[in-house]
């Protein structure tokens, strides 16, 4: 009879580094959203500079769920601190059931729902 098998080790949460990308995710979401309402507000915000901001959008994303739900109880946390759009943007993608690439997302839904929740128009 061999030993069980052992668990994989989870490595420890960092919670400085962690709190670090919700704010950075929820800062660049608003820097997105901004870009493609008022795009003359921003004529350097072209293709590609859009493209490598959702990249590091999605990287930030990545680095709070991968911290699971200590990632979620910062990222709640940090709404509860800062109850704005880049906040809850945040929650939203962390509760999908698995990872939605930004670029899928529907903005107009995103908007709307940004809207409800926070019960004020954000355009």
């Amino acid at each position: 009879m061999g030993a069980a098998p052992k668990a994989p080790v989870r490595a420890p949460v960092i919670e400085e580094i962690v709190r670090q990308h919700a704010e950075q995710a929820a800062f660049l979401w608003t820097v997105y959203d901004k870009a493609l309402l008022d795009p003359a507000d921003n004529p350097d915000m072209d293709a590609e500079r859009l493209a490598r901001l959702v990249e590091r959008l999605e990287a930030f994303l990545d680095g709070v769920r991968v911290a699971g739900a200590d990632g979620l109880r910062i990222a709640e946390e940090r709404f509860k601190e800062f109850p704005e759009a880049g906040e809850l943007f945040v929650l939203r993608m962390l509760a999908a059931e698995r990872p939605i690439a930004v670029a899928e997302l529907d903005l107009g839904r995103v908007r709307a729902y940004l809207a409800e929740k926070l019960g004020a128009k954000l355009d």
